[in-house]
């Protein structure tokens, strides 16, 4: 899932080149998806159910790489087709900073729980 936004990518640029200090507001949260979005627009995140965006700690990176630290549990999905995550942060108004598909779209029906295991999710920036 190595998929910055357009608006992760500008605020990394401006924070390496000394431009701004910017970064995400509050805590990081993973979104589900069924339809997969793309730089510069967010996917359609899941609905219904019991679900809601879960919070995501990550590990140290090393290598130009980090991954979920924990495991993230999404409880009580309504029925649907997951087939990826977006990362935003839990701002008043939320920003998305990265999207990137499952290697394998995940059907879930109404109850079940998705979840991706420590080290699941995998976030690069070589």
């Amino acid at each position: 899932m190595a998929n910055l936004t357009l608006t992760a990518s500008n605020q990394a640029l401006a924070w390496l080149f000394g431009l701004s200090a910017t970064g995400p507001s509050g805590d990081l949260q993973a979104a589900l998806v069924t339809a997969a979005g793309t730089a510069s627009a967010a996917g359609t995140e899941v609905t219904g159910g019991s679900y809601a965006r879960q919070d995501l700690t990550v590990a140290a990176p090393t290598g130009g790489a980090t991954s979920n630290a924990a495991e993230i549990v999404f409880a009580g999905m309504p029925a649907c087709t997951v087939v990826g995550v977006e990362v935003w942060d839990s701002a008043g108004t939320p920003v998305r900073f990265w999207f990137g598909a499952l290697d394998t779209p995940r059907t879930v029906l109404a109850g079940d729980d998705v979840r991706f295991a420590a080290g699941e999710l995998d976030f690069s920036l070589s």
